[in-house]
């Protein structure tokens, strides 16, 4: 299973933040923003915490890719 986080990229670019900002005002540590650039896995609570500061779900900043063979 393959996560991306592209989506989240794209609503930054539409919400005017970067990540620096998104990290401040979310309040989630910088390794775990270097997850995220990485599409690795983070915590549901690093998650949550981007979306209450984005004021959208999950399915929003990410998505679920099928693993190829």
């Amino acid at each position: 299973m393959a996560i991306s986080y592209n989506k989240l990229w794209k609503l930054l670019i539409d919400k005017n933040l970067n990540k620096t900002k998104l990290r401040t005002e979310a309040g989630i540590s910088s390794n775990a923003m270097a997850k995220l650039g990485k599409n690795e896995s983070v915590q549901v609570e690093v998650l949550a915490k981007i979306c209450c500061r984005l004021n959208c779900t999950i399915d929003d900043i990410l998505e679920i890719l099928p693993e190829e063979n």
